[in-house]
């Protein structure tokens, strides 16, 4: 399997994070995709359902319902994450529990 690191050679813009409506089911993995953009650079914020079940609640057993209800707090979790520089090998991010509960 090919890898690919989005890393801009050239930085450009203010360096702030946000959060554009974007994000996705993979029912494969069990993972959910929400996006956030440096530099206009995508990053993908990954979370698996079971370390979200733990967390809150499911909504309708629909992960996305319960990604879009619980958006604010995985955005602030995902914004320190990219902070604290801790990027997978790919350039995604991964929350797990932990981060949620130091935070909330």
């Amino acid at each position: 399997m090919i890898m690919l690191v989005h890393k801009s050679k050239k930085k450009t813009g203010d360096g702030s994070i946000s959060f554009p409506d974007l994000q996705c089911w993979n029912p494969q993995t069990s993972v959910a995709t929400i996006i956030a953009e440096i530099n206009g650079e995508r990053i993908n914020c990954r979370i698996k359902i079971s370390e979200l079940k733990k967390k809150f609640p499911l909504v309708a057993d629909d992960p996305m319902k319960s990604i879009t209800k619980h958006r604010k707090e995985i955005v602030k979790v995902s914004k320190i994450i990219i902070e604290k520089n801790r990027f997978e090998k790919d350039g995604s991010i991964k929350i797990e529990l932990e981060d949620l509960t130091q935070l909330l």
